[in-house]
C-alpha cells in the first residue's frame, strides 16, 4: 500500500469514526430539543401535545427564515449550536497528521 492509500485509508477510519460521534451529539441535541417542546406543550387526553399558538408562530417564523436575514441573536444561538461539533472535528483531523 502507497503511503496515499495509507493516509486515504486512515483519513476514512477518522471521518467513519467522527460520523458516529457527531450522529450521537445529533441525536443528544434533538433529544434536549424535544425535552423543551414537550415542556412547553399541553399533554392532551389522547397523548397528543398541544403548543401554544405563539410559539408555534414563533417557530414557523424561524424556520421560514433564511439562515442570512436572521436577527444577529439568532444567528449566535445556531453557532453555540455549531461549536459543540467542532471539538470533535478537530480532534478527528489532528488525529490524522
Amino acid at each position: 500500500m502507497t503511503d496515499r492509500e495509507t493516509k486515504t485509508t486512515q483519513l476514512q477510519v477518522g471521518l467513519d469514526g467522527l460520523l458516529e460521534r457527531l450522529a450521537t451529539m445529533e441525536h443528544e441535541r434533538w433529544s434536549h430539543w424535544q425535552r423543551y417542546l414537550h415542556e412547553k406543550a399541553e399533554r392532551q387526553p389522547d397523548g397528543s401535545l398541544l403548543l401554544p399558538a405563539e410559539l408555534v408562530a414563533r417557530w414557523e417564523a424561524q424556520m421560514n427564515t433564511p439562515y442570512a436575514a436572521l436577527s444577529e441573536k439568532m444567528k449566535e444561538s445556531d453557532r453555540d449550536q455549531v461549536r459543540r461539533y467542532l471539538p470533535l472535528i478537530v480532534d478527528t483531523f489532528r488525529q490524522q497528521d
